[in-house]
């Protein structure tokens, strides 16, 4: 705790005073430029990776970064997902897990969790990941590879789940929002994004490379 309070004095006193009028920016009002969806473990700092500044990102967290479908739940997440759509008119929604997910790896080993009847339960939302794992994964025995795979697997399953809310499906079907499914490798620090094309994750970094332009020879007059 004694680090906390320090680290608030050291806040106030130098990163505030430093970025004043930011600050006062913000009681103006919010415009993030996505709605960030990712789990609760410590190990992430949405801001960090991004390096955004406050007000740019609209985060909501939970273990596992799961996304219940829509009714299924009478929780924050449909609240949080139609405010960003109605009210701040996010364009574009990020779900990204995180490698060594002790909620993915819950889901695994359902004796692990066993005397967490609300942890046991919250995941019963990822069920479709269980199974998919399960049924198309039993040829993986490594144990850090499966863990990987339902990483990675869970990611598109919440794709699918934030789908089922009106206003994401509204806004998808108008062209006003993206979907992009992370994984996030906190021990190396790079970040992986499903293609869609390609059926698989590729770094980052190859999804911002933009196409070259292709010079255009006109005929000689």
């Amino acid at each position: 705790m004694q680090k906390l309070v320090k680290g608030i004095h050291q806040f106030q006193q130098s990163t505030f005073a430093s970025q004043k009028r930011l600050f006062e920016r913000l009681t103006k009002g919010q415009h993030p430029l996505a709605l960030f969806i990712t789990c609760s473990d410590s190990r992430i700092d949405p801001s960090l990776i991004t390096q955004t500044d406050p007000g740019e990102l609209f985060i909501m967290r939970n273990a596992g970064n799961i996304v219940p479908a829509y009714g299924a739940v009478a929780g924050g997440e449909a609240a949080t997902i139609e405010y960003a759509i109605g009210v701040l008119k996010i364009r574009d929604i990020i779900i990204c897990g995180h490698s060594h997910c002790g909620a993915m790896g819950g889901l695994l080993a359902p004796d692990q969790i066993a005397k967490l009847p609300a942890v046991k339960s919250w995941l019963g939302q990822a069920e479709a990941t269980a199974r998919i794992i399960e049924e198309n994964y039993a040829h993986i025995s490594d144990p850090q590879a499966l863990l990987t795979a339902t990483v990675e697997e869970n990611v598109l399953v919440q794709i699918e789940n934030l789908r089922t809310h009106p206003s994401v499906a509204a806004a998808l079907m108008r062209g006003d929002v993206k979907v992009h499914g992370w994984v996030y490798k906190f021990e190396t620090g790079q970040v992986f994004a499903y293609k869609p094309e390609q059926g698989q994750y590729v770094p980052l970094a190859e999804t911002l490379v933009e196409p070259k332009e292709v010079p255009v020879h006109l005929p000689a007059i």
